[in-house]
């Protein structure tokens, strides 16, 4: 997990708003997603509830976990559009590093989900969300690897 607790920091929250440490035993072994969205972005707003609907229906059979990394203009944004995930997120207040992560992960456009090893931090699947909405909704391959 060291790759992805590393990309982050230590900067990941879960519903309860208690610090996570990617490194604790519960998380070896997943896929880990993150997942760049806004409230603001309508597209974005269309695929957090099938991301959600995913998530809720094969989250731990398919040994995953997902964390928000939010794109929002405002604290108060992030916290309306957060209470609708059911997964964890990025400290809003690390604005500058979650920037700093999208530059080095090249995210263009939003939503974006991408999937990494959670033991290795290697990119699994960059483009998850088209998985998700069209190519494979039921998670039949997950995790997916991105088409080289």
């Amino acid at each position: 997990m060291a790759g992805i607790a590393k990309l982050l920091n230590g900067n990941i929250f879960n519903k309860s708003n208690v610090k996570v440490d990617l490194n604790d035993e519960e998380y070896q072994g997943k896929t880990i997603g993150l997942y760049f969205s806004a409230q603001w972005c309508g597209p974005c707003c269309e695929f957090t509830p099938k991301l959600s609907k995913f998530y809720k229906t094969y989250a731990e059979k398919k040994n995953f976990e997902i964390i928000f990394m939010s794109a929002d203009e405002d604290e108060e944004s992030f916290n309306d559009y957060y209470k609708e995930m059911p997964w964890l997120k990025f400290d809003f207040k690390q604005q500058k590093k979650k920037e700093k992560v999208e530059e080095k992960l090249e995210i263009e456009s939003y939503p974006t989900l991408i999937l990494f090893d959670g033991d290795s931090g290697e990119v699994l699947c960059a483009d998850a969300c088209d998985k998700i909405s069209d190519e494979d909704p039921k998670g039949k391959d997950f995790p997916w690897k991105s088409d080289e």
